[in-house]
């Protein structure tokens, strides 16, 4: 009878095989990843489309295909929280702009300061920044909400090993900014907060490590110097 019962509701594993939404996210979210991992290219148009099918579609059409929500809204608590974390983030990209390391590694997809080339590159960058958003702060934290604020802490170990090829100092502040965005966009019930400040950081990174520094950055390299690694 139950088994009857279970085809008729379209069910057709046992109970005790069926997965429940916060499962499926993180068994989907980690095969998401080994295959990204394997034919993620380096060409940026091509990373832009790799990136928009299998972090932003993978997770949407599951989502959808669930009826669950993994942060693409956009409220009135949601606009002031992408404020304050733009603001929040603004003199960290400002300053990390002028620090040798970074200036040598950015930008990582050849462009210049040509409106022609980089409008473009900049509307790829967000591209990927969304990608990005969807894929950790979407499916493996607000989509997760159910597990409580512990979810904030599923991605950052991920999300560093992504990191490991960027400058050491960007290396280890994957990780808290991770954490970080995370608390915000879990607070928000969006990930609007994160997008805003990953893909305009990525934006205006480019943009200033394209011309000269804002200012010299002496008295960074000299505050920053306690580091064990090289800035």
């Amino acid at each position: 009878m139950a088994s009857e019962s279970g085809r008729r509701d379209g069910h057709w594993l046992p109970d005790r095989l069926r997965l429940t939404w916060v499962q499926q996210s993180l068994l989907f979210g980690a095969v998401l990843t080994v295959l990204w991992m394997r034919v993620v290219p380096s060409a940026l148009t091509h990373r832009t489309v790799v990136d928009g099918v299998l972090l932003i579609g993978g997770p949407l059409a599951l989502a959808l295909s669930q009826g669950k929500r993994i942060g693409w809204r956009i409220d009135r608590l949601a606009l002031r929280n992408t404020v304050l974390l733009a603001a929040f983030v603004l003199p960290f990209y400002i300053v990390g702009s002028t620090l040798p390391t970074i200036r040598a590694f950015y930008p990582i997809w050849e462009t210049s300061a040509a409106p022609a080339a980089f409008i473009p590159h900049a509307i790829k960058l967000f591209v990927l920044a969304l990608a990005a958003e969807t894929y950790y702060r979407g499916l493996l934290c607000v989509g997760v909400k159910k597990l409580g604020f512990v979810a904030v802490f599923i991605s950052p170990v991920i999300y560093m090993l992504h990191h490991a090829s960027k400058p050491p100092i960007e290396f280890v502040l994957s990780g808290p900014t991770d954490v970080l965005f995370g608390a915000v966009d879990y607070k928000s019930d969006s990930i609007l907060p994160s997008v805003v400040a990953h893909g305009g950081g990525l934006v205006l990174l480019d943009w200033l490590v394209l011309h000269e520094p804002v200012f010299e950055p002496t008295l960074v390299l000299r505050f920053l110097e306690w580091l064990p690694v090289p800035v």
